[in-house]
């Protein structure tokens, strides 16, 4: 029977053995995340003038995850 790890403990100490994605990997990253979130803000610009509040308050929450992903893998690596 193997140990199971404490969810406590597991979340205290972070892996060890983690290496940060180089610079320019992040980069290109967020670069991809800047485009999808354009594009969601593009959909979400055109609901709205369209008349579908609904589907543009999905897209820009949509892109402002998107944005804040994008900025976590640029700055945290």
């Amino acid at each position: 029977m193997t140990k199971q790890p404490d969810p406590d403990t597991a979340t205290q100490h972070p892996d060890p053995d983690r290496v940060r994605r180089p610079l320019i990997e992040r980069i290109g990253l967020a670069l991809i995340a800047l485009v999808l979130a354009a594009m969601f803000a593009t959909v979400s610009a055109v609901s709205f003038v369209g008349g579908e509040p609904f589907l543009g308050l999905m897209a820009a929450i949509g892109c402002l995850m998107v944005m804040w992903v994008g900025a976590l893998t640029l700055f945290r690596g």
